[in-house]
């Protein structure tokens, strides 16, 4: 994503931090996953999920992604 320097003019925004805003305002607004919402943002989902509770936004966590991150550590060799 690219900002004109007069879109961020006045601001006070970097073009990174403008990227975090917008990344945080989509994951907040249920319009972007983690995943997607992480990577717009330019950090690792653990990076973006401590952003998110810097700004004290709820992070999602259904059963699937239990099952997920189970799966993931057993491919690691977990039992």
């Amino acid at each position: 994503m690219e900002l004109p320097d007069s879109v961020l003019e006045g601001t006070g925004l970097t073009p990174e931090l403008a990227k975090l805003e917008v990344a945080v305002a989509l994951y907040r607004d249920r319009k972007a996953s983690m995943g997607k919402a992480a990577r717009l943002a330019g950090l690792s989902r653990p990076e973006f999920q401590r952003e998110l509770g810097k700004r004290g936004v709820t992070v999602d966590y259904e059963v699937a992604d239990l099952r997920a991150d189970v799966e993931a550590l057993r491919g690691l060799g977990f039992p």
